[in-house]
């Protein structure tokens, strides 16, 4: 008998599937709340606390503002007596009483006052000139318009736009309550009651302020803010560097979905442990940062003349504290993985910009934001860029504390990435890779 094929049955399609009812079943859902908005909200309320506290009042927060009181006056004969007013004068403005802690005033020579000046270690300093108690004496006389005796006034613009105008402005009132003051003796001398009436106005406030740049920089130097938005570079090619390799390593090595709009793929899965693959990431961080650094070296200093000096060594600083930012990120994230994101977000960014005092001096921020730049990345890396742009990369304008401190980084972001994996590799905690449906 002739056989016939047995009837083979349809596949039963498979339903499509109703994304409407789908996505409003999740999001009745309040387990899937929790954990965005619990994250969302500490963060935005972290970031605001931190970012406004620091800035809200920075004459309220001043303290120990470093400004130098140098002293050059000749002395001369007043009233009949040999003096020297400038000494008199810088002594009332040191000891003037109110001023409270907000300004460190430091009695220094003109050398040394110029040698701190041009390491960042000053944020301004008053001179009084050689001719000061010998113009203080001639007012009254029967000149026609004496000269009016003049302190000068020496900015800092590359501590930063706002430090240097604090300085200035601390500088200029303290100067004014030392002329008032000094206006009040000289109207008590003979030679004062017989003085015209545009005399004894001068005599009654005669001290004039002449403010310069103590220690110049360029015209292209963005009022000094230069520094900090340059390091700001830096710190963000590390971070998001070194994000984007730890994905592009999880995607090639299959722990990881790679997804472009509506396509998506997985790659076979390496057989790799947790510490060769913080190597892996650690050593693409770092050599990546050649190219990094170099792109924006080329974006700021070429492309846009951006003012900068010593460029050999902004680019090996830059590279190297690029590199410093990616390592430490590379092992937050392989200590803590999804959390990690969050963890060196903090670390690198929201902690460092207010602390780096970059915007706002350090002595202009309360007692918590000088706290963390004593070990925060972004305020030692600012000092180094600052030291090179602006200080003639000298040691001690905070270059040699910046080394110092990438190296230290360096050194523990490796010892904990690679502490964190082997002890996760020696519990068998290996990545596990989910079956797909």
């Amino acid at each position: 008998m002739p056989s016939h094929p047995e009837p083979t049955l349809p596949e039963p399609r498979r339903p499509e599937p109703a994304t409407g009812v789908q996505a409003r079943r999740v999001l009745r859902n309040p387990k899937l709340w929790v954990v965005p908005g619990v994250l969302v909200g500490l963060l935005s309320l972290l970031m605001s606390l931190l970012y406004l506290g620091g800035i809200l009042d920075p004459r309220a927060d001043l303290h120990d503002v470093p400004i130098a009181l140098v002293n050059t006056d000749r002395g001369a004969t007043v009233g009949g007596q040999q003096q020297n007013l400038g000494e008199q004068l810088l002594t009332g403005i040191a000891t003037a009483p109110g001023q409270g802690d907000a300004v460190s005033w430091r009695r220094l020579d003109e050398a040394t006052a110029k040698e701190q000046l041009a390491s960042g270690k000053l944020y301004g300093a008053l001179q009084v000139p050689a001719d000061f108690t010998a113009t203080v004496a001639a007012l009254g006389a029967t000149s026609a318009e004496p000269a009016r005796p003049t302190v000068v006034q020496y900015t800092n613009p590359g501590v930063g736009s706002l430090g240097s105008s604090l300085a200035a402005q601390i500088g200029q009132q303290a100067v004014h309550r030392a002329s008032l003051h000094l206006g009040a003796t000289l109207a008590a001398l003979p030679q004062a009651q017989g003085a015209g009436n545009a005399a004894r106005l001068l005599i009654a406030d005669p001290i004039a302020v002449s403010t310069t740049p103590g220690h110049p920089i360029g015209n292209r130097s963005g009022l000094g803010l230069t520094a900090f938005y340059y390091t700001l570079l830096l710190v963000l090619a590390g971070f998001m560097g070194a994000n984007i390799i730890g994905n592009g390593v999880d995607v090639a090595l299959g722990y990881a979905d790679n997804e472009i709009g509506p396509w998506r793929a997985r790659h076979p899965v390496v057989p790799i442990n947790r510490t060769s693959t913080l190597a892996v990431k650690c050593a693409m961080s770092v050599v990546l940062s050649l190219l990094t650094s170099s792109l924006i070296m080329l974006a700021s200093v070429v492309i846009l003349d951006m003012d900068a000096a010593h460029l050999p060594l902004l680019w090996v600083f830059s590279v190297c504290a690029t590199s410093a930012v990616g390592l430490g990120v590379q092992a937050i994230n392989a200590a803590f993985g999804g959390l990690g994101l969050l963890i060196s977000m903090f670390v690198f960014i929201v902690l460092g910009l207010p602390s780096s005092g970059a915007t706002i001096p350090l002595d202009a921020l309360p007692s918590f934001y000088k706290f963390l730049a004593l070990f925060e990345p972004m305020r030692q890396l600012t000092d180094g860029v600052r030291a090179i742009l602006f200080f003639d990369a000298q040691a001690d304008a905070g270059l040699a504390r910046a080394w110092i401190w990438i190296a230290i980084g360096t050194v523990a972001a490796l010892l904990f990435g690679f502490a964190m994996t082997r002890y996760y590799d020696r519990k068998g905690l290996h990545r596990a890779v989910p079956e797909i449906a």
